[in-house]
């Protein structure tokens, strides 16, 4: 179970990148391509291996002037569900 002080970062082999030949940002990782959608790119923009969840959180609240508490919940959610499926570590 992750909470907000959890720090997430990519597992070993994968990649966030941006990828021009489908002129949008993918997540690679080891025979497995994940096509993020906006939110989701925002809060990969951010994983870095230092900021926790709630760091994330509160930069996104901020930028897109949302209640923190909604953003921390959908961050939590998004990462949870990149976790399930092999591409984040929480």
């Amino acid at each position: 179970m992750s909470g907000l002080a959890t720090v997430p970062s990519f597992r070993r082999g994968v990649k966030f990148r941006f990828d021009a030949v489908r002129d949008a940002w993918v997540l690679l990782a080891p025979e497995k391509l994940f096509m993020p959608d906006e939110i989701a790119v925002e809060i990969l923009k951010l994983v870095d291996g230092s900021r926790s969840i709630g760091a994330i959180a509160d930069d996104l609240a901020i930028r897109f002037k949302a209640p923190s508490e909604l953003i921390a919940t959908d961050v939590l959610a998004t990462l949870e569900t990149l976790s399930a499926r092999g591409a984040v570590q929480l």
